[in-house]
Parts: C-alpha cells; structure tokens; sequence
C-alpha cells in the first residue's frame, strides 16, 4: 500500500503511532509531503528515523528548507573564534526561533559534526514535487500544492514558494483530467473546512490536519482513499 501524510512537525510519537495504525510494512511506501522540523519535541529524533526508512520518500516543506539554510550558515559560521554573529544571520536565527525552530537548533547542536553533515544533505536534497500513479489514478504531490496555478504551467516552472509557502485555492481544479489530484499540506484543514481532517474538494487533498496544534494527524492510503487518523 502507498500512503501520504504531511507536516509531522517532530511529532515523532505521533508519527509511530501512526505507523502502528496503519501497519506499516517494508512492502508499503510513505510519502511525508515536508514539514518534517520545528515546533513539535523531537525533530531531529524524526529525522534519522526518516533517513533510515528506504521506503519513505519526504518532500520539502517551507520549514525544512529555512532550517537547512540556517543551519548550513552557522555551522559555517560557528567557529572556535567566533565571537558574534553577523547581523543579517542572526536575524534569521531570531525568526527561524520565533517560527518554531528552537528545539530543531538545540536538538542539531547535540549531534556529532558527521551527523550534522548528513541531515543537512538529507534536507538539502529533498524534492520540491513527488509523482505517483497508483491504479487508475495519478497523485501530484508537494508540501503547499501548486501556487499561483495557471493552466499550461509545467511544473518545472513553478517557484519554491509556489511549492512549499503558498495558500490552498481548492476552489480552482487543477486538472481537466479527474483521476488527477493534487495532495498537500501546508495549511491546516481546519483553516479551510473548519476541521481536523483530511479535505477533498476539485481534485485537490489537503492533508495537514494540525498535529502539532492539538489537532490529528491524518494519513490517506492512496491505493483505497481510506483515512487514518491518530
């Protein structure tokens, strides 16, 4: 079975829950649409279980990708004669903290300087957009959807924030073809439908059901469209 859950959030508890409920096997595939860091305990606990799963494919989440830019910067930075920060890079530290990010920067900073390496090459090399065609149905699939959709737009051409920082339009279908679909996270549900649950409207699956907000975390298994929720 193929699955698709998003914007764990270091709900790393959450998210074994999870995979107990949904008997997750090394026959099965997990799709984590980004958002896999900040304001939730254990981030980087979540992480490495991540990068040790060889069927768990994770996409970027606006997150994700200010963490790693952040963290890419201060450990180039950070040296044993380093006194100060430089302003502009400090100010980022001050937002990505604001944002959530303290626990992913003090967890980080526990690690070994092989572990750092990895995790920033993990998160760096995450894909914007994932693609499955599973039974008669074909999945697109990225942490915000497709912002700013336009018809004809390949999606090669889309912007990062496009993909990863953009807002749900789910009154727009993306696709004339209606075994299309476009699944994301994001923003969560309860902002679009007033709920914590998983969302279908015009083609378009929003997934994020708040986790780590007090609200679900949802999974939708794309072979049956059955949900999950823990």
């Amino acid at each position: 079975m193929t699955y698709v859950m998003s914007d764990l959030h270091g709900e790393y508890r959450k998210y074994i829950q999870m995979l107990e409920t949904i008997n997750f096997s090394d026959e099965d595939t997990l799709f984590v649409l980004g958002d896999i860091v900040d304001r939730g305990d254990e981030p980087v606990r979540l992480l490495k279980d991540l990068m040790g799963r060889h069927n768990v494919f994770v996409t970027m989440g606006n997150h994700d990708y200010f963490a790693c830019d952040v963290l890419s910067q201060l450990m180039e930075e950070i040296t044993d004669d380093t006194t100060a920060l430089a302003p502009e890079l400090m100010n980022q530290v001050l937002d990505w903290v604001q944002d959530g990010g303290l626990n992913t920067m003090l967890q980080f900073r526990e690690l070994s300087g092989e572990e750092r390496n990895d995790i920033i090459s993990f998160i760096s090399s995450l894909p914007m957009v994932e693609i499955a065609e599973i039974n008669d149905r074909c999945f697109v699939m990225s942490h915000a959807g497709l912002g700013n959709f336009q018809k004809g737009k390949k999606l090669r051409d889309y912007s990062v924030f496009e993909l990863i920082g953009a807002r749900p339009e789910p009154d727009i279908r993306c696709f004339d073809d209606e075994t299309v679909f476009v699944v994301c996270g994001h923003t969560p549900t309860v902002n679009i439908c007033g709920e914590n649950r998983i969302y279908q409207k015009n083609g378009n699956i929003y997934i994020d059901c708040g986790a780590v907000f007090g609200g679900k975390l949802g999974c939708l298994c794309l072979d049956t469209m059955e949900e999950f929720y823990v």
